[in-house]
């Protein structure tokens, strides 16, 4: 089934062999061919094509015998191959997968074992299937009964593979169906460890007319709890934003009632929202990074007295400037300006090593999010990270040090790992390790994307760095507890400089 590489110099060899075909392919001059002759080309290029990802397949299961992504300068293999060749994270996770499924698994002795998916991998390595037919597999595979044996599995995946070498994607996918109703014609029984398996609420991202769409799949446990909370918050009268003063607890006057002409949708949305505001307003949710569970919003001076533009709140959600004004009517409010004094102490030295609550007001208004470039974690989901030198090798915890960055990001910076500096324009700037460094960019503009419309050579003067005091008092504070590894919380952007948030 597959060829053995003696040596790395025959790997080598047969690669640059492929990359010399290509190349002289793609120099062909293809005018003066025939129909028949271009179907037979194509015919051609399309089981080659079928059969690289079998290659890639091998390699990549190799690759993570060899090496860990710690070695690689990254978090994990999704980074790995998502940084070193900047794919999307879906199409690493899902070359992984494969790789996983269809290579030959290594032992720590003796010689591989077959893959998991032994028919289809066969069937992929001689061209016969292509990467559609895979993933009609791959998925109808995961579909089975537990109580289907080895055996059976085993036969069931062979079938699929022959009929998916002579049908489209399409058809296999009919077929798989009505196989695996055959097999399970009464469909699974309720299980308690499969009902949590499936569980989730999943957020989409926001439209264009700012709305976010929910998708969610609530165990019994789950929905017996809001089921009751929209009986009492989702009746009719109740937590109306269209009532002067609405009804959020008590019970709804007669008049309310009757000019409730809200659908049951929109009940149970307005009180999803009133239920969340008790929740913030009850001041018993802790605090998240620092500070005080709450809806942190950055804006400018100039979109507040024009009423005009938007807000944008610490996980990236962007709010019409009227409701940030609204919401803002009832808040502690913070302001944040950039070149001026706060009137908060932002310096602070060597005193503590953990970001206090004003600095990081001011991170979360200037970066918006994980400064790491391709990260899209909001500042909800951030810690403070000592940009220019590590505290514990005598670093500043003062504003133009600091940056933000998510917990793997923030420890991903190591000795023979990422560096990270600060550009003149408090940028925060970050260095791959040799083994990802292929020329990225260094600054992430993902949460404050208007510095992408900023002159390439609009450069700001240097400045010199600030003094430090003579005698900077001991440290007193203590290692910060750490948030969730994948926060996975998209920001926004940031004001422009010379503005205040």
């Amino acid at each position: 089934m597959y060829v053995r590489i003696m040596s790395t110099a025959d790997l080598r060899a047969a690669v640059a062999t492929v990359v010399a075909a290509v190349d002289t392919l793609a120099g062909c001059d293809s005018d003066l061919a025939t129909r028949a002759e271009l179907v037979d080309v194509l015919d051609e290029l399309e089981t080659v094509w079928c059969r690289l990802p079998a290659v890639r397949h091998r390699l990549l299961a190799r690759l993570q015998v060899e090496t860990t992504p710690q070695q690689m300068g990254a978090k994990n293999w999704k980074d790995v191959l998502a940084i070193r060749w900047r794919i999307s994270h879906s199409e690493a996770h899902g070359r992984l997968r494969d790789a996983a499924l269809l290579a030959p698994r290594p032992q720590i002795t003796g010689p591989a074992l077959p893959p998991a998916l032994a028919a289809t991998a066969i069937a992929q390595d001689k061209g016969l299937i292509n990467g559609e037919h895979v993933a009609v597999i791959r998925k109808t595979l995961a579909k089975l009964p537990g109580f289907v044996d080895p055996s059976t599995r085993d036969q069931f995946e062979v079938d699929l593979v022959r009929t998916a070498v002579g049908v489209g994607p399409k058809e296999l996918q009919d077929t798989a169906d009505l196989r695996l109703f055959l097999l399970d014609q009464d469909g699974p029984a309720p299980d308690e460890h499969d009902r949590a398996r499936q569980r989730g609420v999943t957020k989409h991202a926001q439209r264009r007319d700012a709305m976010t769409d929910l998708a969610a799949r609530l165990t019994p446990e789950a929905w017996a709890v809001w089921e009751v909370l929209f009986a009492k918050y989702a009746a009719p009268g109740m937590c109306n934003p269209d009532d002067p003063q609405p009804c959020t607890s008590g019970t709804p006057t007669q008049a309310q009632i009757d000019n409730d002409h809200r659908s049951l949708a929109q009940r149970q949305h307005d009180a999803l929202l009133a239920v969340g505001r008790i929740a913030l307003m009850s001041g018993q949710l802790g605090q998240l990074n620092g500070l005080p569970v709450s809806v942190i919003i950055r804006t400018t001076l100039q979109d507040l007295e024009s009423r005009a533009g938007i807000g944008v709140t610490g996980g990236g959600t962007r709010l019409p400037i009227a409701e940030v004004i609204k919401m803002a009517g009832h808040a502690n409010h913070y302001l944040a300006v950039f070149d001026r004094a706060t009137g908060s102490a932002l310096d602070l030295f060597r005193t503590k090593r953990v970001a206090s609550p004003a600095q990081r007001i001011m991170l979360i208004a200037r970066d918006g999010g994980c400064t790491k470039p391709c990260c899209t974690v909001g500042a909800y989901g951030t810690q403070a990270h000592h940009v220019t030198s590590d505290w514990a090798a005598g670093g500043n915890t003062n504003i133009n040090d600091l940056g933000l960055a998510c917990p793997p990001d923030n420890r991903s910076v190591t000795a023979g790992g990422w560096t990270t500096e600060m550009n003149n324009r408090h940028e925060v700037e970050w260095t791959p390790p040799p083994h990802l460094d292929t020329g990225q960019t260094r600054v992430n503009t993902y949460h404050r994307p208007e510095v992408l419309l900023r002159p390439p050579d609009d450069e700001p003067p240097a400045t010199a760095p600030p003094a430090e005091p003579a005698e900077p008092p001991a440290s007193t504070d203590a290692e910060p507890p750490t948030t969730a590894d994948d926060p996975a919380e998209p920001s926004g952007p940031a004001p422009p400089d010379n503005e205040a948030a």
